[in-house]
């Protein structure tokens, strides 16, 4: 047989370098993305967003109510309200974006800016504010 010289003979180790790890052998034959990003983009476009929705005329008047409140609150000089706010946060990339709830400490409502703005920083745009609630 062609072969019969060498079957028998033990695999050659080298003295100089140590075998490589199976981790790092298998990882030669590991597919590579050939399109950079490819894969990437595949994932955004499968995000899922959600579309902005208009308040019902009973809920936006709900919503004013709470927001006199808060600003009847702020004006009287007592102490810090404690407000738990649901708002829609569009997203950065594609049409559409998230409700989000947050909940702080409300330092002011900036009618002028129409803005909520929280004591930690976070601003609101009143008119992406869904749902208010007022603890205090």
């Amino acid at each position: 047989m062609e072969y019969d010289d060498i079957i028998g003979m033990e695999h050659p180790v080298s003295k100089r370098h140590r075998p490589m790890p199976l981790e790092a052998r298998a990882a030669q034959f590991a597919p590579f993305a050939a399109l950079t990003g490819h894969q990437d983009a595949i994932d955004e476009t499968a995000r899922h967003t959600d579309a902005f929705a208009d308040l019902e005329a009973d809920a936006l008047s709900s919503l004013d109510r709470k927001l006199d409140h808060l600003r009847q609150m702020s004006a009287d000089g007592g102490a810090t309200p404690s407000v738990t706010v649901t708002f829609f946060e569009a997203d950065s990339r594609k049409s559409g974006g998230r409700y989000v709830t947050l909940q702080g400490s409300l330092k002011r409502i900036r009618d002028d800016e129409q803005l909520l703005e929280l004591a930690d920083g976070r601003r609101i745009e009143i008119r992406r504010i869904v749902d208010l609630m007022c603890e205090g």
